[in-house]
């Protein structure tokens, strides 16, 4: 098939270079013409694991490019609309208007028969009143709402092989799943749940996730606020409660909360959008949520303050980790960075590394010293906070740490590490929800 796909940031590259790894024949499109050039060049302007080959491959065999002009929709038969939805400024709500300008911009180049597919995360609501926008110039156009889930870090392997597809279709339009059933049929294939729906259920599906997420993310850190008060350790109570098949381990990892460019925003997006309906009492759990969520960033400077003797004034804090998660360079709302840069503006001095995120941190808080290895970031340190729990911090020796720093203090911020391990090599050791 001819696919475009339109938007080109994390969502949309990744969604073209595997439509253009399954066969299809795809073209990315975005205003962006600086981002347009490094994808065409082979260069993503994000970094997510595979996603360097992925591209390289959909390239060199012509399959795959990218473009700013529009008008290179008009040979295809299925539209992607992948552009952001970020919150909106001094509000909850989600800015809707890169999406009204890409369906704006791509409905002169539809033709009868064409399938346009929602994929951007948008408030219940959207789909209805854009399908009315574009039957007014194309009638014999379908829209679908088919919901992203990937995950940062493993968003090439989410859309190879999601765990589900969902179809959102307007009645009368259930035909026009086939083609979607097209464009997946090796997911399909190997038994992928399709479920198909209306467009409100299919909206809602997205956010109803992301909220159900942060809600147990936020609920084990309150756990952890309790267990600090009555000395109990909340990586065992995890595990505890965790055994139980209705509630699971994952996303039971007490620390320093939830960040990145999805959950924070789409739940606020989902308590604005819930109040526009008359329904924002059945979402207000979700303020405590937020809020949880965000205690935990002042908490962890507390327990920094705390183990330097009550002032962080002249204390030298080495950070390790700024993404808002682990093999991702993304820091939008990272608790990383932003406990790195509360630290600085209380009066630490500190040095802070990332494997991926030094760049993007660099341009959000350039006042921060940076530092290219884990061992430039300790040499002399008085405490060093772990916020990002990459596997190569995980994996240190703590006792070849010791030897770089001035004080042997680790405050644990997403409770990766072995305590026993830290405290056997002579470290104060303090986290999140542990005695």
């Amino acid at each position: 098939m001819r696919i475009s796909v339109i938007g080109c940031g994390y969502l949309g590259a990744v969604h073209a270079a595997c439509m253009a790894d399954l066969g299809h024949q795809v073209v990315g499109i975005d205003i962006d013409a600086a981002k347009i050039s490094a994808l065409s060049d082979g260069h993503a302007p994000f970094y997510e694991p595979d996603m360097p080959e992925m591209l390289a491959k959909g390239l060199d065999s012509g399959r795959l490019k990218f473009t700013t002009d529009v008008s290179a929709a008009a040979d295809c038969q299925v539209h992607f609309l992948a552009v952001g939805t970020p919150q909106r400024k001094n509000e909850n709500a989600a800015d809707l208007h890169f999406v009204d300008s890409a369906v704006d911009s791509l409905i002169p180049h539809l033709r009868p028969g064409s399938v346009v597919v929602g994929k951007s995360t948008v408030p219940v609501g959207t789909a209805a009143r854009l399908t009315e926008r574009i039957h007014a110039d194309s009638p014999e156009t379908v829209l679908i709402w088919n919901p992203e889930f990937l995950r940062e870090g493993y968003a090439v392997a989410d859309t190879l092989a999601p765990d589900r597809l969902v179809y959102g279709l307007q009645a009368g339009t259930e035909d026009s799943a086939l083609v979607l059933d097209e464009l997946y049929s090796a997911a399909l294939g190997t038994g992928t749940p399709r479920i198909i729906t209306d467009f409100a259920t299919a909206e809602l599906v997205k956010v109803a996730a992301n909220a159900f997420l942060a809600t147990k993310i936020s609920f084990i850190n309150a756990m952890a606020e309790v267990c600090e008060v009555a000395g109990a350790d909340v990586v065992q109570l995890a595990d505890a409660i965790g055994h139980d098949s209705r509630i699971g381990r994952r996303f039971l990892n007490a620390g320093l909360g939830f960040g990145g460019g999805c959950l924070p925003k789409d739940i606020r997006a989902f308590m604005a959008r819930a109040g526009e309906l008359g329904a924002d009492q059945a979402l207000t759990f979700l303020r405590e949520v937020d809020s949880i969520n965000m205690r935990r960033r002042s908490r962890t400077i507390d327990l920094a303050r705390e183990v330097c003797g009550g002032s962080l004034l002249g204390k030298r804090i080495a950070v390790l980790g700024l993404a808002f998660k682990p093999n991702s360079d993304d820091v939008r709302d990272s608790p990383a960075l932003s406990v790195a840069a509360q630290l600085q503006l209380q009066g630490a001095s500190v040095v802070a590394t990332d494997p991926k995120a030094v760049a993007n941190s660099a341009k959000r808080f350039p006042e921060l010293v940076f530092a290219d290895s884990l061992e430039e970031a300790v040499k002399g340190a008085d405490l060093i906070m772990l916020l990002t729990e990459w596997q190569e911090y995980v994996d240190v020796a703590p006792h070849e740490l010791a030897a770089l720093v001035s004080s042997p203090v680790i405050v644990d911020g997403r409770n990766c590490l072995d305590p026993d391990k830290w405290r056997a090599a002579g470290w104060t050791y303090r986290a999140l929800g542990r005695p």
